[in-house]
């Protein structure tokens, strides 16, 4: 992970160098030679990730420099939403990559504390799977819809006791699959509340500077612009569902005609497809 923008570009490098002086360990040589469990953990995930989509913004940015005239919104899948606001001008690098850590950290330890997952279900609406938690939540746990992305894929999220049942129920319910998540555990959902409370701390000590472009936010998939949203923007994705599919359907009435996905993956590109199969997309990542 990152070894061709690495080797593409030095502004690239320094941004990892950057990054590792912050984190306290080499971030480059843990996401290119691992070990693979080890930046699999949420608290090294996190700022892998968000490291390697400023590096793939840097190289986008120098392969198409008159791009940012023409930029008109930013928006960003959960972590993603950190590099948005990068993008726009509301963080700095350095900030971010201090955010991401705390994020990371926090949602390790409160998915450490509770045994919970999250699964994606495919071909079933909101409706459905909101029924589908409600007859599979077991006594006293959570188990709710976390990220809606696109028709027909949307993820669930709760204790590990309840997604079982779920996944029983999956077949009868219309869901054509149901596929367990590698993650850390139920996230957003108010499993995560332990970690809100760690993370406003961290958030707090941020100054945030005014967007550039207005980000499209996950919690209500609707623009914002001003500085002094974006605290509780942060705080409440970590336990509110991801609107994606709204977002993107917002982005698309709003007039944007060209998408472009900076960073790991293809997440974009895939469910953008889902929601309009015209609408053009571009990834710029490893």
């Amino acid at each position: 992970m990152g070894r061709g923008l690495l080797e593409r570009s030095a502004r690239a490098r320094e941004l990892f160098e950057i990054a590792s002086g912050i984190l306290g360990f080499d971030l480059a040589k843990l996401c290119i030679d691992g070990p693979e469990q080890e930046l699999h953990l949420t608290s090294n995930a996190q700022p892998a990730l968000f490291v390697h989509s400023m590096a793939a913004l840097t190289i986008f940015l120098e392969e198409k420099p008159d791009i940012s005239s023409s930029v008109v919104a930013v928006a960003g899948l959960s972590l993603g939403e950190y590099s948005a606001l990068a993008a726009a001008g509301a963080i700095t690098f350095e900030d971010g990559v201090r955010l991401v850590q705390e994020r990371g950290a926090a949602m390790q330890e409160a998915a450490s504390a509770v045994d919970s997952g999250m699964a994606s279900v495919l071909g079933l609406d909101r409706a459905q799977l909101d029924t589908l938690c409600d007859v599979s939540r077991q006594t006293g746990e959570i188990l709710h819809v976390a990220n809606l992305l696109c028709p027909g894929n949307i993820a669930i999220s709760g204790h590990s006791a309840s997604l079982t049942e779920a996944e029983k129920r999956s077949a009868d319910a219309g869901a054509s699959r149901f596929i367990r998540l590698n993650v850390a555990g139920a996230f957003h959902t108010d499993i995560m509340k332990p970690a809100v409370q760690r993370l406003s701390a961290a958030i707090a000590g941020t100054t945030f500077s005014p967007l550039r472009f207005p980000l499209y936010a996950n919690v209500d998939s609707q623009p914002h612009v001003q500085p002094s949203e974006i605290a509780e923007l942060l705080t409440q994705q970590m336990v509110s569902p991801v609107l994606w599919e709204s977002t993107l359907r917002n982005l698309l009435s709003a007039g944007v005609d060209m998408f472009y996905e900076i960073g790991a993956g293809r997440v974009l590109a895939g469910t953008l497809k889902r929601v309009d199969r015209k609408a053009c997309c571009e990834c710029y990542g490893d």
